[in-house]
């Protein structure tokens, strides 16, 4: 039977809510400009750019340990909640997750701090498959780019 684990990580930004949920759902490609490091290549598979419910998008990335392929679908962009979930429908990450779904929300909290929260939601094919924790690593390390960039222009 298939384990569903879940792990998230949050953080605080200083841009507006908007204009960071804006540039995910309207500019996400950008990123391979912005952290060439990291991404290689990123291809939205028919539409435009703007990412809505049903988008396929293709990626060649790096972590630090190679390249790596991934098609993820939107499964949800949602406008009011300012939040874009995915699954990945092909690539180097089902060798090791039967399932991956990562989430993105950008929200105020109580005090009314902007915050960033990303969530993977995933079934390790195998016990020795390795937590997903280095995907939140670097999305935590992309969204403080992403504010401070943001934020300055």
């Amino acid at each position: 039977m298939a384990q569903i684990a879940k792990i998230e990580v949050q953080a605080e930004i200083k841009s507006s809510t908007e204009k960071l949920y804006g540039f995910f759902k309207n500019q996400m490609g950008r990123l391979v400009q912005m952290f060439p490091q990291n991404f290689k290549s990123c291809e939205i598979l028919g539409g435009g750019n703007a990412l809505t419910s049903g988008t396929i998008m293709s990626w060649k990335y790096d972590l630090g340990s190679g390249p790596m392929s991934v098609k993820l679908k939107v499964e949800d962009a949602d406008e009011e909640n300012k939040s874009i979930s995915f699954v990945v429908l092909d690539g180097d990450l089902l060798k090791l997750y039967n399932t991956f779904k990562p989430k993105i929300h950008i929200f105020k909290d109580s005090n009314g701090n902007a915050q960033i929260k990303w969530s993977i939601e995933f079934d390790k094919a195998n016990q020795n498959a390795p937590s997903p924790s280095s995907y939140l690593d670097l999305a935590i390390k992309v969204s403080k780019g992403l504010d401070a960039y943001l934020y300055n222009n």
